[in-house]
């Protein structure tokens, strides 16, 4: 009826249970973040081609500009790693053609590849602190479009790259109980349900980007 109803020590996306969530992709032995992404963007859990698209669309946008990293984020490195990833949001605008369109294709666009970049500016801004103000290597890591995201993290954070299946997982899990955490995933989640059914297509142009 569109009224909302508290429900302590529960958590909610979309009207799924995240424990139940969590259950299932635990259970199946794989990783839960970009279902769980989908469901907030799109109001609805993914088939297994659905979720396979939308894991190769994150890949693809998993990238930043060419010397981003030395222009941007080792230009002025901070100590707090959230006004570092705030400044490198700010200044994608800036690479991005159509950075002014506010049609719905475009917004969600926009979201899913901020979803797939925020992990390496957080990554990168963190390396760049570390070196700058602790001192020691630098060593910036290529991310990989056929990991997962928490895979992805963990690849560019360590100095060797390697990590364990249980710190994955465990990550994936932590990221999946964040994923709604006041972010722009949901407010354009929320955009979506109000609009569907009348954008009709978009899932299909936002997963087949020109």
């Amino acid at each position: 009826n569109g009224i909302s109803h508290p429900c302590d020590g529960k958590l909610y996306y979309r009207g799924y249970d995240v424990e139940e969530i969590i259950a299932g992709f635990t259970k199946d032995k794989r990783y839960g973040f970009e279902e769980v992404t989908y469901l907030l963007i799109f109001g609805e859990m993914p088939n297994d081609e659905q979720l396979a698209d939308f894991t190769e669309l994150l890949g693809y946008y998993r990238c930043i500009p060419p010397n981003f990293v030395r222009d941007i984020i080792m230009k002025k490195p901070s100590c707090d790693i959230m006004n570092a990833v705030a400044r490198s949001v700010l200044m994608l605008y800036s690479y991005d053609d159509k950075a002014d369109d506010v049609s719905i294709p475009n917004v969600v666009r926009q979201s899913i590849q901020l979803i797939s970049q925020l992990p390496l500016l957080a990554v990168y801004s963190y390396q760049a602190y570390k070196h700058s103000h602790i001192g020691g290597s630098l060593i910036i890591h290529e991310p990989d479009s056929k990991m997962s995201t928490a895979e992805n993290i963990l690849h560019l954070l360590r100095d060797d790259g390697n990590f364990t299946q249980l710190e994955a997982e465990i990550l994936d899990i932590a990221l999946v109980l964040h994923a709604e955490h006041g972010g722009r995933v949901s407010r354009q989640g929320q955009h979506k349900t109000l609009l569907w059914p009348r954008e009709q297509g978009l899932k299909r142009r936002v997963m087949h980007p020109e």
